[in-house]
């Protein structure tokens, strides 16, 4: 658990459901995902699903002021052809536009370094869109940008 002031970064509970939902929909609109094109209710069911079944490697926390949250990370671990040891990939990490600019995002990530290290994994790494200057500001102090164009296409 990582704190700073009044906000503690822990991992997601089973009766944050509520506000991690509206974290998470807040989230996807950010990157275009709502109205029409929101994510179907069955993929953010299934999604918190994961986060409490041992035998995913799917993860949750949540920054937490009072008995709000106000910030989220999923992250999960896989296998690579470039590591002995699994990897953390970072994939989801959103504040609340009121909280931004207060350190949220870094315990964040600081809080997925902690939980990532002490599961022997040695290397977390994420992506962001690269019009999302704000975030890479933060994330240029904390890691190095590998210079990588992501690809990905809808299999039909």
């Amino acid at each position: 658990m990582t704190s700073s002031n009044q906000t503690i970064v822990r991992p997601i509970m089973c009766d944050d459901f509520s506000q991690w939902q509206l974290l998470w929909s807040s989230y996807n609109a950010f990157y275009g995902r709502e109205g029409d094109t929101a994510l179907p209710v069955e993929i953010t069911n299934e999604t918190w699903k994961r986060f409490f079944d041992p035998g995913e490697p799917m993860f949750a926390v949540a920054a937490v002021s009072g008995d709000k949250l106000i910030g989220l990370a999923h992250y999960l671990y896989h296998r690579s052809t470039s590591r002995i040891e699994q990897t953390c990939y970072l994939q989801d990490l959103f504040t609340l536009p009121t909280e931004r600019g207060r350190g949220v995002g870094r315990m964040l990530i600081e809080s997925v370094f902690d939980v990532a290290k002490n599961a022997g994994i040695k290397r977390v790494y994420w992506q962001t869109q690269d019009t999302n200057t704000t975030a890479c500001r933060l994330y240029d102090k904390l890691a190095k940008h590998a210079g990588f164009i992501v690809y990905g296409t809808e299999l039909q």
